[in-house]
């Protein structure tokens, strides 16, 4: 989930983790090792594939469940997620996993994913309970965790989300601002979805402008490339 010192740390895992921020999930897949670590990993991108694709939950659920043994808080915060993006889409069925927000909440004083639990307790609170004000200033916590971690792609989610909330203020320069951070920290993780969504932030702040089209058609074939439902759908 960070920067490349962490990628690189565990060889075996540096492939199919640089094959997930580029979008190729599925072949991320088939360079997992066997063992606690890959099953992790499994778990991770197979959640990470639903969020961008919107796919059905099983496959991630399964993986996330034979994860959860060996790594059960890692399992906690992406049962957290899917349970957010089920939410989100205000699908129906059974819940996932406890209240996102809780769980969320709960991991954020768990070291290794404890910006990354800040800002996703962030977003439930913006998204799914209407609270800009609480959300702000988690967003401004999990950006100091993000600094302090040098965790770029942490800090990229939550400069994107800083943007998109100054969007809603009316503040466009300041939301063009934390889109174009956003997506140059994306773009230095080679990390090609997260820059489209990047890219769908900054054309909404630039308004009816020259560069906002481009940026649309660009991410729009990113989109159909890598297959991003909900950028599709935008």
């Amino acid at each position: 989930m960070t920067h490349d010192a962490t990628y690189f740390a565990v060889p075996a895992l540096a492939a199919a983790r640089h094959l997930q921020r580029a979008g190729q999930w599925d072949t991320a897949l088939r360079y997992l090792p066997d063992g606690p670590a890959g099953a992790a990993l499994r778990a991770e991108i197979l959640v990470d594939r639903q969020s961008w694709r919107l796919d059905p939950f099983d496959e991630a659920l399964a993986a996330v469940g034979a994860a959860a043994g060996a790594e059960p808080e890692l399992a906690a915060f992406l049962t957290a997620q899917l349970e957010y993006f089920r939410l989100l889409r205000k699908l129906d069925g059974a819940p996932l996993g406890p209240d996102p927000a809780e769980a969320f909440g709960l991991l954020d004083g768990h070291a290794p994913l404890a910006g990354w639990a800040a800002f996703w307790h962030s977003i439930t609170l913006d998204n799914l309970h209407g609270d800009a004000t609480a959300a702000a200033a988690g967003y401004a916590r999990a950006l100091t965790l993000a600094r302090a971690a040098d965790d770029p792609l942490l800090e990229s989610y939550v400069v994107r989300h800083q943007g998109g909330q100054a969007l809603d203020d009316g503040d466009r320069e300041r939301a063009t601002a934390l889109a174009r951070r956003s997506l140059q920290l994306r773009a230095g993780c080679g990390a090609r979805p997260h820059v489209a969504a990047a890219q769908a932030l900054l054309a909404d702040a630039l308004g009816e402008t020259e560069e906002a089209a481009e940026l649309r058609s660009i991410l729009a074939r990113t989109a159909d490339e890598l297959d991003l439902a909900w950028l599709k759908q935008e």
